[in-house]
């Protein structure tokens, strides 16, 4: 394969809801770019991108696929992630190395959730927008519909390049209006001729269009269009490209994937329009640096997907930010630090690699064998210290505790997980000491499905979800005092300790005390030492040493605070976390002979609990931001069922055609919400969730945590 420079390289992403046809479109570029000789189909599970196991099993995609093709004495560099927005990893991975999305919508369908979700996607980052009208040879297919919106949803730029001169089952034709030509298809290449005389006025008005948007972009050619009132078929060319830099414009072109109508078209034009590496605006480094696509400069490489591949192992995919990266060469891993050497270079059509010597700034390609290199990281010749920003992911939406059905089993499963985050960001994993789980977190409840599908059938570990506990924190509202004895003789040296102490809740900035009055009694405390300490699970616990005339030896109140600290570990309630209270230790009795460490911890331990349950103490709930995108049709039984999850509605809003509500909502009100929201809608909505805050659970609700818990203890 020859070597592509870098105004050689057009790197782009398929975009769009799942069942759009971009595996299909995907396809029909690879045969194009003469990488493939025969197209498959997805529903005869033999195509390139949809490769493994799960995919074909499933009839779609799971991964995302980096793949290339050769058209025009250029290289298209093109990545085909999912559609599904549980699988939006791979979009956003694309888009962090991608240049242009190329939005692929279903012609019968128009604008679905799939295809608001990406180009909100495309927004962030900032990526110019193609968009592809696929399947207008379906009986229902309605491009005009479809325009229509397209321009509510993405606005006026929105531009037709190519429109259908009969959509529907006999679809075989398309007007290009800006070659003013007539591209038919009876399979085969198409037969290109002059627009026909019905089609001339439609055709002129939507070129004048084009001429305008595409003179918008440029003052030159704003000029020359005031000038002679025209552009020429390469001022609209650059006019375009411009545009899609600072998306201006949004290019709209026809195709019939499956049947192969228009693709080579959409190729040639995506070779002659869209922007290469060296044209758009370039990356900034952690540093804030800007660093220039260009291959005479120190090399640099962003690794934006890892997987492990059967028989291969390890594999990172990454674009060559700067310089060259050559077959054989040392680098270094910014990131962690470690040396590594490329010994393998390709260019991947998913599981069909083609060696080559080296690949130029702006190109994709992949590398095998080295150690520690993960989705993320930076790869520099040795010297260049540039490193790149981590692509930032989407926050979890889903969670479910797992464990190994045999007990055996549960280090391989962490193994197995483990090994999936590495593919897949998104997927988390965290064992909560808290909530004594395994808890897996991900996108939705499908998402976590295939990570079980692949536990199943690929690792061979039997593994159950569990409905996973609530991180609820325990804390107090008022002032209590406790005194506890621990006393315990078993022949020889005996135990013995003795605390007294008070209990209040923390608040920033008050005073450290000096008096209390617990149940009509006074107890003047004076303060001698002060211990703050910023709890791991959030919140603080303040402990004042205010022991007068040695009733405790000094090198007694560590191991108090340490009783203290393990009941703060384990809440008297529901065994939760406890935070925000402070603890002064007054008064209290040793034994000369029977008072030791363990005495005192366990004689605090005891205090603190007896005293947390007089402090008419609280339970904590997780509250997040909860922000649901839903079609104005649905709107109302969405919040019903919120309101049925005890959220709190903060406001509603209309964007780009869809209904956002933002609410607050206890996460125990959040299980399986992906699965209800899906059903509800028809998979039409999409949400979001963000911690926000711990709030009091309602007296009805802590009864019944407290309850539980107790049975629990009781049966334990």
């Amino acid at each position: 394969m020859k070597i592509y420079n870098t105004n050689q390289i057009k790197n782009l992403t398929l975009l769009g809801s799942t069942g759009a046809g971009k595996t299909t479109l995907a396809e029909a570029m690879l045969f194009e770019g003469k990488v493939i000789e025969r197209r498959g189909e997805v529903e005869n599970k033999n195509t390139v991108s949809d490769y493994s196991d799960v995919e074909r099993e499933n009839g779609s995609s799971v991964f995302a696929t980096a793949l290339y093709a050769e058209f025009n004495d250029k290289k298209l560099n093109f990545i085909d992630p999912s559609g599904s927005d549980d699988f939006v990893n791979g979009a956003v991975a694309a888009l962090s190395v991608a240049d242009t999305g190329v939005i692929v919508i279903n012609a019968q369908h128009g604008i679905e959730v799939g295809t608001e979700i990406h180009h909100r996607y495309l927004e962030k980052f900032k990526k110019g927008c193609v968009l592809a009208i696929n399947q207008l040879d379906h009986e229902k297919a309605a491009f005009d519909k479809v325009m229509e919106e397209a321009v509510e949803r993405f606005g006026k730029n929105v531009t037709i390049i190519q429109y259908p001169v009969n959509e529907g089952t006999g679809y075989d034709a398309f007007i290009d209006v800006l070659l003013m030509k007539k591209y038919s298809y009876t399979g085969g290449k198409p037969e290109i001729s002059e627009v026909p005389a019905d089609q001339k006025e439609r055709a002129e008005k939507l070129r004048g269009q084009l001429i305008e948007k595409a003179a918008e972009n440029d003052e030159g050619l704003m000029e020359i269009f005031f000038d002679k009132g025209s552009l020429t078929e390469d001022e609209m060319r650059k006019g375009i490209t411009l545009g899609l830099i600072q998306r201006g414009i949004i290019p709209v072109v026809c195709v019939s994937a499956k049947k192969n109508y228009g693709v080579a078209r959409m190729m040639e034009f995506f070779t002659r329009v869209l922007p290469s590496p060296d044209e758009v605006a370039m990356p900034v480094d952690i540093a804030g640096n800007e660093v220039k696509c260009d291959a005479s400069r120190p090399a640099s490489a962003f690794v934006f997907k890892s997987a492990i591949e059967q028989h291969l192992g390890e594999i990172n995919y990454f674009k060559v930010m700067s310089g060259e990266i050559v077959e054989g060469m040392d680098i270094v891993n910014n990131k962690t630090g470690n040396r590594e050497r490329i010994s393998q270079l390709f260019v991947t059509a998913a599981k069909n690699r083609q060696k080559v010597a080296k690949l130029v700034a702006g190109d994709i390609g992949s590398t095998v064998k080295l150690k520690g290199v993960r989705t993320g990281h930076t790869l520099a010749a040795i010297g260049n210290g540039v490193e790149f920003p981590p692509v930032l992911f989407p926050e979890p939406k889903f969670r479910t505790a797992i464990k190994a059905v045999n007990e055996n089993d549960e280090e391989k499963l962490n193994e197995a997980l483990q090994r999936m985050n590495m593919e897949d960001p998104t997927i988390l994993i965290e064992y909560s000491k808290e909530l004594k789980q395994t808890i897996l977190s991900g996108q939705g409840e499908y998402h976590l499905n295939i990570v079980k599908w692949h536990l199943n059938n690929i690792f061979k570990i039997a593994a159950e979800f569990i409905t996973p506990k609530i991180p609820y924190r325990e804390t107090i509202t008022k002032v209590a005092q406790a005194d506890y004895r621990h006393k315990k003789q078993s022949g020889g040296a005996g135990q013995f300790g003795e605390v007294h102490l008070v209990i209040e809740p923390y608040e920033e900035g008050q005073p450290d005390p000096t008096m209390y009055k617990v149940n009509g009694k006074e107890i003047k405390v004076s303060v001698r030492d002060k211990e703050e300490h910023n709890l791991p699970w959030g919140g603080k616990l303040v402990y004042y040493n205010s022991i007068v005339g040695g009733s405790i030896d000094t090198r007694f109140m560590p191991a108090i605070l340490k009783g203290v600290m393990e009941k703060m570990e384990e809440g008297p309630l529901t065994g939760s976390y406890a935070r925000d209270i402070r603890v002064t230790v007054y008064d209290g009795k040793m034994h000369p002979v029977d008072s030791n460490e363990i005495s005192f911890r366990l004689a605090g331990r005891n205090a603190f609990r007896e005293a947390f349950k007089n402090a008419t103490p609280k339970i904590m709930e997780p509250i997040y931001n909860v922000e649901v995108w839903v079609p104005a049709d649905r709107m109302g039984d969405v919040m019903s069922d919120l309101q049925t999850r005890r959220a709190v509605v903060l406001g509603m809003t209309s964007e780009k055609g869809f209904e956002k509500i933002t609410a607050r909502v206890p996460l125990a009100e959040m299980n399986r919400y992906s699965t209800s929201l899906s059903s509800i809608t028809g998979g039409r909505a999409m949400y979001s969730m963000k911690f926000a805050e711990y709030a009091q659970v309602p007296g009805d609700i802590q009864t019944e945590l407290i309850k539980a818990f107790e049975a629990d203890d009781k049966e334990e």
